[in-house]
């Protein structure tokens, strides 16, 4: 279960990519730690307007509420994860053990088919060939469960779903479309990618066919297909068209590269498959645009899948060694500083420290409130300056930091993290 907390502009996720500049006049500071004003919108003319100014993002299933600000805007922005509490939950579940592991490196990947000749199927045909393979997931959490999609990828059992589906579970048991139940294990997840992969045990299971979404355009017709609303609506599918390709979303400092789709999506299609007219799967749904303000404004036709291009290396990475590597972390969020807070600091530049990751080496070493003035010998104005260092290092490097800490100027080093070790320290 978790709560993440967006402010943008101006701070600067870690894992993201450009730093935001900060607007020209932030407001005063009444001392203390710096806080992140408000900014104007920073955002390409083409994708401003009523998206922007409405709710942004919309992680279904699995997990409980995730708050969004979006301090530049005058509605709040609120990013959930909706599940649906279970009142059988019980002390013993609470203390039980985490999802039980299955064994990896086992040589299976995923396989992208191009696409066939001929001419398009029908929503009947597409229907038939494709909801035998989306299962139903049932997650049970310490406090309750929670409920998504997944799609059948191998005939022995693997599965791909969302990683929000999974989070914080202990149990999970997996449904097919002809009734048979089966209890999964973890194979592994990567929350920078919202992927995960189960296994069951089971032979001659019903296999989606994967198609390459990079042959995929704008105006292709699409059809989603999954549980929304859980047990009670499985095997629904909805059609519509790809409305956007590429499209870069950013949620709690991880950006998405999505498909964007006006096939319609509702709590628990998360994990689902987005399926071209030819029946094969181009992406796994995870999220929707929802409208949380108070002047009855609505938001219809903006769902989003991840596409099989970003699938693919991920869950053959999953599947081989039970995470993707190659991630280096620091874990730390950091901003540039308004011309106010060099003022009040006394510093011509540094990065303020916003937030630190539980488990991280940073976490142990660095306060939110302190001022990176220097990495490595290089001095740091945008997280960018940050970044540069950071990506030429690999886990286990360190790095040397001179920091200001209530005008004493100090010393450290932190130790550069995979980032699926910061995932699994969370989990």
């Amino acid at each position: 279960m978790y709560h993440y907390y967006y402010d943008s502009p101006p701070a600067d996720r870690e894992a993201g990519p450009a730093a935001v500049p900060p607007p020209e006049t932030p407001p005063p500071q009444a001392g203390g730690t710096p806080a992140a004003p408000s900014g104007p919108d920073r955002r390409r003319p083409s994708e401003r307007g009523a998206v922007a100014v409405l709710l942004f993002l919309c992680l279904l299933l699995g997990g409980t509420a995730l708050l969004l600000f979006f301090h530049s805007r005058p509605r709040a922005v609120t990013v959930y994860m909706p599940q649906e509490p279970s009142s059988s939950a019980t002390a013993p579940m609470a203390a039980a053990a985490e999802l039980e592991r299955a064994p990896t490196g086992d040589g299976t990947v995923l396989q992208l088919q191009p696409e066939p000749q001929g001419e398009p199927l029908t929503f009947q045909e597409i229907y038939a060939e494709v909801n035998p393979t989306v299962v139903s997931i049932q997650a049970l959490l310490p406090q309750g469960y929670s409920q998504g999609s997944g799609v059948i990828m191998s005939g022995d059992g693997y599965i791909i779903t969302n990683a929000h589906v999974i989070a914080g579970s202990f149990q999970v048991d997996v449904s097919l479309a002809d009734g048979r139940q089966f209890p999964a294990k973890l194979v592994g997840r990567d929350e920078a990618t919202d992927l995960a992969v189960l296994k069951v045990e089971g032979s001659g299971l019903p296999t989606a066919v994967f198609g390459d979404s990079d042959l995929m355009e704008v105006g292709d017709t699409v059809v989603a297909i999954g549980n929304p609303m859980g047990e009670e609506l499985r095997g629904t599918m909805t059609d519509g068209i790809l409305s956007a390709i590429d499209r870069d979303m950013e949620v709690e400092g991880d950006w998405m590269t999505l498909l964007q789709t006006t096939a319609a999506l509702n709590t628990g299609n998360s994990g689902g498959a987005l399926v071209n007219d030819k029946g094969q799967v181009i992406g796994i749904t995870n999220m929707k645009l929802v409208d949380r303000s108070f002047d009855g404004a609505t938001i219809e036709g903006l769902g989003f899948a991840i596409p099989t291009a970003t699938v693919k290396p991920v869950v053959d990475a999953l599947i081989a060694q039970g995470y993707v590597s190659g991630r280096p972390t620091l874990g730390v969020t950091v901003r540039g500083l308004y011309p106010q807070e060099m003022e009040q600091f006394r510093v011509d530049h540094g990065l303020l420290v916003i937030q630190l990751e539980p488990g991280s080496d940073a976490a142990g070493k660095l306060e939110t409130g302190d001022i990176l003035l220097s990495a490595n010998g290089t001095a740091l104005s945008t997280s960018d300056d940050l970044l540069a260092i950071r990506d030429g290092l690999e886990a286990g490097d360190t790095i040397a930091l001179e920091i200001q800490r209530d005008g004493e100027v100090l010393q450290t080093e932190i130790a550069v993290m995979e980032r699926y070790q910061l995932d699994e320290a969370l989990s």
